[in-house]
């Protein structure tokens, strides 16, 4: 899967890997319908720091989610 182009699928994949990395407990929160590709270069910066990390601290979850939050349309 090409993540440099912007597209709504690469938007939709982004975020499932996210959720599914930080084992996200209010996943209905975090639909990737409720994103799309006008901020996609910062989603995918986010998508990249994510993957790169093994373990989160609380207050990073939390940072991470907030993060999520402001890119939702």
């Amino acid at each position: 899967m090409n993540l440099i182009q912007p597209s709504q699928e690469n938007v939709e994949y982004m975020i499932e890997q996210i959720k599914d990395k930080l084992r996200m407990v209010n996943v209905d929160a975090m639909k990737s319908e409720h994103f799309d590709d006008t901020q996609y270069d910062d989603l995918h910066y986010l998508y990249t720091m994510v993957m790169k990390r093994n373990t989160f601290s609380p207050s990073e979850m939390q940072a991470i989610a907030v993060e999520l939050g402001s890119l939702r349309k």
